[in-house]
């Protein structure tokens, strides 16, 4: 940086997205408390140990392969041209917020003063694989083993969310351009897909013992501290807030981009380059939140644990066009979201006796892909993506938002890329007798069964020491 301007935007742009992951950290703190208030006593050390260790776990594999695959796979096996390498603004403008900042140094062992986005940019991604993993943490309390669970945190986290963030969230990624996917705070990216694989994932776990009767009704257990499930949810929608902003680029110049030559216009944009600002986003995120709440406390006839849920659902729900939506566009789709994701939460666990025990899959999947099918009629015609309207990118045909391009988006969100990898890793794991923990240990509860692990070890120090 050798002036004061380009240093105090580059240093702007840098401090932008470490406050965002700052925040989106407070979404972990939320999982915890809101996981640790749901699950019942005898299993709390186990489920924070849980939660604890996807952080080391998401974070090593993110770094050694989770990055390179965002970067490497955004036009899929060869499904669409690629516009990385056709436009030199994306490989040399050190004036905006080109690709070029998103590449990691391959200086590995110093720190490079040259380079200021890749490192926040890169923790700004991973705490969305962290968010990924957690999803599908809560959904199998009580009863799945740390081993299977740290692969499957590996596996949403490091793998499969990548890969569907490289298709559908990348400027280059070919479910924009051939089915005009518009998704830019994440309805399906993380939510839909994270909601699949923890669906998958029970279907081959099964259920709670005691969670359905002999003649196979399904029995409440309720969450055995309200106030941890309240606090907690309310940090993730603080967190979520920050997420949101995490999902823009603070500042790119709209003029030339735009095919407007010799003009200068400077705004915010979302992942997309659409523009958009944090003013608007802000109106959309508190009324998506307004409207979940208010569907979830007349839907569920007031019952707190489905409220505070249903306000996280509405958010989701209404977050794949919130960069373009208007507010009460926002508020009713909310309540849309939260009505589907309600009321199949409880058609698919009668018919079909899955134990999601913090309403997960219905949260964050059902809600996700609600939000994707509308958005493809709400939104149908609109640009998917900035990279289709300028001059600069005339002949990359990016096609525009449409339903039928939104609705094959959401299924290969939710089961291409979510459902099937959980359901096969889960077969897999369950036939090397690694996916669940022993019933005996489940009755006395894991927290025990760790408790007793830890004195055993201390008598056979002890006994070794004599």
């Amino acid at each position: 940086m050798t002036d004061q301007l380009t240093a105090l935007t580059t240093i702007f742009t840098e401090f932008y997205y470490w406050i965002t992951v700052v925040l989106m950290f407070l979404i972990h703190v939320g999982f915890c408390m809101y996981e640790v208030g749901a699950s019942r006593y005898k299993h709390h050390q186990h489920t924070l140990m849980k939660n604890t260790m996807l952080i080391p776990l998401v974070t090593v594999t993110w770094f050694l392969f989770g990055w390179w695959i965002y970067w490497a796979f955004p036009t899929g096996p060869g499904l669409a041209p690629s516009i990385m390498n056709e436009s030199a603004a994306l490989i040399t403008d050190d004036s905006a917020f080109s690709a070029k900042w998103y590449v990691p140094t391959s200086d590995l062992m110093a720190v490079n003063l040259n380079d200021r986005i890749s490192g926040v940019f890169w923790a700004a991604f991973l705490l969305f694989s962290w968010t990924a993993a957690s999803i599908v943490s809560g959904a199998v309390i009580e009863r799945i083993t740390t081993f299977a669970f740290g692969i499957l945190a590996i596996a949403i986290g490091s793998v499969f969310w990548t890969i569907d963030a490289a298709w559908g969230w990348h400027f280059d990624g070919w479910m924009l351009k051939i089915l005009g996917y518009h998704d830019a705070y994440a309805s399906g990216v993380i939510h839909a897909i994270a909601g699949g694989f923890a669906l998958g994932v029970l279907a081959v776990l099964g259920p709670r013992i005691g969670k359905f009767s002999s003649s196979g009704e399904p029995r409440n257990i309720g969450p055995r501290n309200p106030w941890l499930v309240t606090i907690g949810l309310f940090l993730i929608y603080t967190g979520f807030w920050g997420f949101y902003a995490a999902c823009n680029i603070p500042i790119f110049d709209l003029g030339p981009e735009y095919g407007m030559e010799g003009v200068t216009f400077w705004t915010a944009t979302n992942i997309y380059v659409t523009p958009t600002s944090l003013g608007g986003i802000t109106f959309n995120f508190l009324m998506s939140l307004s409207g979940g709440l208010m569907a979830g406390y007349l839907i569920s006839k007031g019952d707190p644990f489905w409220t505070y849920s249903s306000g996280l659902a509405g958010i989701i729900c209404a977050s794949a066009g919130n960069d373009l939506y208007h507010p009460i566009q926002s508020f009713i789709i909310a309540m849309i979201g939260v009505w589907v994701a309600y009321k199949l939460h409880y058609w698919v666990e009668r018919k079909f006796k899955i134990d999601d025990a913090v309403g997960a899959v219905a949260v964050h999947g059902y809600a996700g892909f609600a939000g994707l099918v509308i958005c493809g009629f709400v939104l149908n015609g609109y640009p998917s993506s900035g990279y289709s309207v300028g001059a600069m990118w005339v002949g990359t045909d990016y096609a525009p938002i449409n339903p039928l391009g939104m609705f094959i988006g959401a299924i290969i969100m939710f089961g291409v890329l979510g459902f099937l990898p959980g359901w096969i890793l889960a077969k897999i794991l369950h036939g090397m007798g690694k996916l669940r923990i022993p019933k005996e240990v489940e009755l006395a509860g894991l927290d025990y069964t760790i408790m007793e692990d830890a004195k055993s070890d201390e008598k056979a120090v002890a006994s070794s020491s004599r």
